[in-house]
């Protein structure tokens, strides 16, 4: 089975690409962030017709998580409530979280917040957001023992993971809050599948569309899988595909598969 995770930012202005590397790919199941539309107007049949169901949390212009998968998936909810009832349902509004099972398998899709900038109201949102984070996958974890998290995280966890030609401290996505919330979540029992297989630095999941980053591979790895122990041990490789980011107005993100 193969698992991929790709934060398209917009999926009707990047659908051709998505199409594209679904045909050629041999993907079973397609985590999707970003796609920036209300779930009426996402282009199921696109998806459809190469064989794959379409589940959707979406909203106008901004975030939006959706799941394709050649198998049904069951137990399929969107957001944070389904799981935690007695949370505030203002945790929603963004669209952000999607969960479902295949196989035994439990995937959990996520867009996490940016946090704009360290200091400000987003990035305190973006810390108290992944507290709720964990509350979340701990409460999974009581009735699923095997579960892949994946998703565009905004989070930078080691320096390795960061072009050096940027000055990390208190840099958004890098700062050292947002990395030890995301350390408390992978304290559950989450393993990063990418660092199973490579160890060194220069791989990154998303370029800045600003300074040729992409072509001086400027880049940060905040796209992830991670991975409860049996998964982790199944899985055969994760590796990031750059290609797609190669193409004309591609996003700004690679994406990111997991083989088990």
């Amino acid at each position: 089975m193969k698992i991929a995770t790709w934060n398209v930012n917009s999926i009707r202005t990047r659908l051709e690409h998505v199409v594209d590397w679904l045909t050629q790919s041999d993907i079973d199941v397609l985590c999707m962030q970003e796609t920036k539309v209300i779930d009426a107007q996402f282009p199921c049949a696109a998806f459809e017709e190469l064989g794959y169901s379409v589940y959707l949390s979406g909203q106008k212009a901004y975030n939006g998580v959706a799941i394709a998968s050649r198998q049904p998936l069951q137990d399929v909810t969107c957001g944070f409530t389904a799981t935690l009832p007695n949370l505030q349902p203002d945790w929603d509004e963004q669209k952000r979280v999607i969960t479902g099972q295949i196989n035994g398998v439990r995937i959990i899709n996520l867009y996490v917040p940016n946090g704009s900038a360290v200091g400000s109201e987003k990035y305190e949102y973006k810390l108290r957001w992944l507290t709720v984070l964990r509350e979340y996958v701990r409460s999974l974890l009581f009735s699923q023992a095997a579960i892949c998290m994946c998703g565009d995280f905004n989070i930078a966890l080691e320096d390795k993971d960061i072009h050096n030609s940027v000055s990390i401290e208190n840099h958004i996505m890098a700062s050292e809050p947002e990395r030890q919330a995301l350390r408390d979540i992978l304290s559950l029992g989450f393993a990063d599948a990418f660092r199973k297989f490579t160890s060194e630095s220069g791989h990154y999941s998303w370029w800045d569309y600003r300074a040729a980053s992409f072509r001086r591979n400027l880049g940060w790895r905040i796209d992830h899988h991670y991975l409860t122990p049996d998964l982790y041990e199944r899985a055969k490789s994760c590796t990031i595909d750059v290609a797609p980011r190669k193409l004309s107005q591609p996003s700004d993100h690679a994406p990111v598969i997991v083989e088990f």
